[in-house]
């Protein structure tokens, strides 16, 4: 197992594609807070199965007192690199030393951004059918294909004044939405679960199943949730995790398992764990915890792909470890068979 301080002064949020050519790129948060400053989506680009990394183009840049932070990301059928973002308005200065305790404003609407040549540029085209009742969504996890050339992605709603009063109708929801022309635009959107929740990971099984793991509003756990009709419909698959562990990723291996992998944060235990199925999540292994942040108080959000060597590569943001004492993305790379 090698582990790498891959990007540093960024908090990151990464998510991890895999290019048709091996290359690996990470769409990010650019700078070292919690959103609270104004700031851009950035692609970084590894040749080297994610040893290292070079900043490559900007999918979503931010206007004054604006960032773009939230993101979902993954590849159109013909290739092509596509990017949903969000962020929000009423933030900080990026130089503006009251950013570690400053506060965002407003959800911004997403963009759909593109990107032709495995990351270095991008072009901004489409959007997002928003919810009835709902007024912006954040994107998040990996945009995944029905293998007929249809795509998915899944974002979240948000509102203070929901969470407040309780009121959850279609506000604090997961919902999943589909892409019937290369990933321009997106439409249909559909509620993966009846429960306030928000960061979902989604994974394509085959045969237009789905997995989804929805991290919960109130004790911030994961929920799954399963579809056979590529996302029109969802059914509850359990808890697979315990509160305090929260987001999740899920990949499905060459060799046919699903691996769970997730931030955890309690005490005494922080870092990143990792489960595996063999029955496309009906049942799962013992967790397994993958990476110790030891000193970290902010980190997690694990993304993970795997190289046709069967390398796992998993990227993760941490505020602090002891051999590195500020914000930053990690690396992990290691074979399935080192932990299950």
């Amino acid at each position: 197992m090698e582990r790498f301080i891959a990007i540093d002064n960024v908090c990151a949020w990464p998510n991890l594609t895999l290019l048709q050519n091996g290359a690996i790129t990470a769409v990010i948060f650019g700078k070292p807070n919690h959103g609270v400053t104004e700031g851009d989506v950035e692609c970084w680009i590894s040749g080297d199965e994610g040893r290292t990394w070079a900043r490559g183009g900007v999918p979503s840049g931010h206007l004054p007192k604006q960032n773009r932070m939230n993101v979902a990301a993954g590849l159109a059928t013909d290739g092509s690199l596509v990017v949903l973002s969000s962020g929000w308005d009423d933030v900080s200065p990026a130089n503006d030393p009251a950013r570690v305790s400053g506060q965002r404003g407003n959800i911004l609407p997403a963009r759909v951004s593109r990107s032709s040549d495995g990351g270095l540029s991008w072009t901004i085209e489409g959007g997002i059918e928003l919810p009835e009742g709902t007024e912006a969504v954040i994107p998040f996890g990996d945009i995944v294909s029905s293998g007929d050339g249809t795509l998915g992605s899944a974002c979240y709603s948000f509102s203070r004044d929901a969470a407040r009063t309780g009121r959850d109708a279609v506000l604090n929801r997961s919902w999943f939405f589909r892409s019937y022309d290369q990933g321009k635009s997106w439409v249909n959107p559909r509620p993966i679960a009846p429960i306030k929740g928000n960061e979902t990971a989604i994974v394509a099984l085959g045969d237009s199943r789905l997995l989804a793991a929805v991290r919960t509003w109130e004790s911030e756990h994961l929920e799954l949730f399963g579809s056979d009709d590529f996302g029109d419909s969802w059914s509850p698959r359990g808890a697979v995790s315990l509160p305090g562990q929260i987001p999740a990723h899920l990949l499905k291996l060459l060799d046919g398992r699903i691996l769970l992998t997730y931030g955890a944060r309690n005490n005494g235990h922080y870092g990143v764990d990792a489960r595996i199925s063999d029955d496309n999540g009906a049942s799962w292994s013992k967790p397994v915890f993958l990476v110790d942040f030891i000193t970290a108080t902010d980190g997690g959000y694990p993304s993970c792909v795997q190289t046709s060597d069967g390398t796992l590569v998993l990227a993760y943001y941490a505020n602090r470890v002891p051999q590195h004492q500020r914000y930053h993305m990690g690396v992990v790379r290691f074979r399935i068979d080192e932990l299950f």
